[in-house]
């Protein structure tokens, strides 16, 4: 199979796990608990690891900075169990879902979806190694609404994949902070949305893109060479083919049959529910 369905799959179906990092839902469930902003996102991403450390959410979570981390994880597991964060984080990705796409989460077309994306997410599953954050989602409990298995099974593709990125960002030397600057390079994301998001002052930033100028990758303007953007695209290119593996379980015929389920839904998510600017 072409890599590439690893990346049109996940793809098509991403808003209908990405949707929890924005719905009111989640923040109105992770204030009940008493985590505010960050540390609701921090919390709820890093609960199925247990009560983890900073150190460790760092390490997983990849290109936000250190401090941001350890400041938004401060008392966290004070204030909530790890169980009762996923409980808050589950039931509002339930909510949103109904919220976003109404009685359509009886319909046969997602039932079959959820069927489909929980095949893959469990062929997955049976080879864990080497990917941290994935590998403690993947001992969670299955949902039993289809729905709320969609949402399950596209979180963890979506850190199967995540934990490959990582892998080979760092074996190509590729900081945090600098696989945020090749990412802005793109287009797709303002590199000042990204910078803020991730808590990276300005004189880090340029550090990072001087850093990557040096190494030939980048203009002095922030602008992609030529190397620069034949690495870049190498580096999506294999993460698709470290992502593949789950798909090909359900061979490409298959992917594209759940892809064609799911666009109408993942479509109007990303329209009506995401941030314009991202």
């Amino acid at each position: 199979m072409d890599p590439i369905i690893a990346r049109k799959t996940w793809r098509t179906l991403e808003p209908l796990h990405g949707l929890i990092y924005f719905a009111p839902e989640a923040r109105t469930a992770y204030a009940a608990l008493g985590l505010e902003e960050r540390s609701g996102y921090f919390a709820s991403r890093s609960a199925a690891m247990g009560p983890a450390s900073h150190e460790l959410v760092i390490a997983t979570f990849f290109n936000f900075k250190p401090l941001v981390v350890r400041e938004a994880m401060a008392g966290v597991w004070d204030k909530a169990s790890p169980k009762a964060i996923l409980n808050a984080r589950h039931q509002a990705a339930s909510d949103a879902i109904k919220r976003a796409i109404g009685d359509a989460i009886h319909s046969d077309e997602i039932a079959e979806a959820a069927r489909l994306s929980r095949q893959a997410a469990v062929s997955a599953s049976n080879n864990p190694e080497g990917r941290p954050l994935f590998a403690a989602h993947a001992s969670l409990d299955w949902p039993e609404e289809p729905h709320q298995v969609l949402f399950h099974a596209q979180m963890l593709l979506r850190e199967f994949r995540g934990d490959g990125h990582i892998a080979l960002l760092i074996s190509e030397g590729i900081s945090g902070v600098q696989s945020l600057v090749l990412h802005g390079a793109m287009g797709t994301v303002a590199p000042s949305i990204l910078r803020q998001t991730r808590g990276w002052e300005n004189a880090e930033w340029a550090a990072a893109v001087d850093t990557l100028v040096d190494r030939g990758l980048l203009n002095p303007d922030e602008s992609f060479t030529d190397l620069g953007r034949s690495f870049r695209e190498s580096i999506e290119d294999r993460t698709d083919a470290l992502a593949l593996l789950p798909y090909e379980e359900l061979g490409e015929a298959t992917c594209q049959r759940l892809r064609s389920l799911v666009r109408p839904h993942a479509k109007h998510i990303a329209e009506t529910m995401f941030p314009v600017n991202l």
